[in-house]
């Protein structure tokens, strides 16, 4: 995020990142929740928050599945206990309905660490998720 902020890829005055896991002393100007902060205030919260940072500006959806926490997803490159649930996910993505989202990729699922396919089935799920609110968004004839 730092590089992309830097040559201007991404604007971080109205980008947010959710579920951190670890601390970071400079946020380099993005809207950062961390888990402990989603945990504490809930995903509501954490939802109006997102909205009011993101407006009607064309939105794009990264979602690192090892923000999870190991028990919802083992098989990622960077399991740090603390992480969100994957009902905390769903609804904070739910909550997202009707932003101005343009693109999303789901990230960091590793198969090779994934005990009875955990992070798989919670991928799968996110994704589905990510896939309703673009529908949702961009449906034929819908207002924009």
């Amino acid at each position: 995020f730092w590089h992309a902020a830097r040559e201007g890829l991404v604007d971080p005055s109205c980008s947010v990142q959710v579920g951190l896991r670890t601390t970071n002393d400079d946020s380099q100007g993005f809207a950062i929740f961390d888990a402990r902060q989603v945990h504490r205030q809930g995903t509501e919260a954490i939802i109006a928050a997102i909205r009011q940072r993101v407006g009607d500006r064309p939105v794009y959806l990264t979602f690192d599945i090892d923000c999870l926490d190991p028990a919802y997803a083992p098989g990622t490159g960077t399991p740090v206990c603390g992480g969100l649930s994957t009902l905390q996910a769903l609804e904070i993505l739910g909550g997202l309905r009707g932003i101005n989202l343009v693109g999303m990729d789901l990230v960091e699922v590793a198969p090779a660490y994934d005990h009875a396919d955990i992070t798989a089935l919670a991928g799968a799920t996110l994704a589905m998720e990510m896939l309703c609110l673009y529908a949702a968004r961009h449906k034929v004839g819908a207002a924009r």
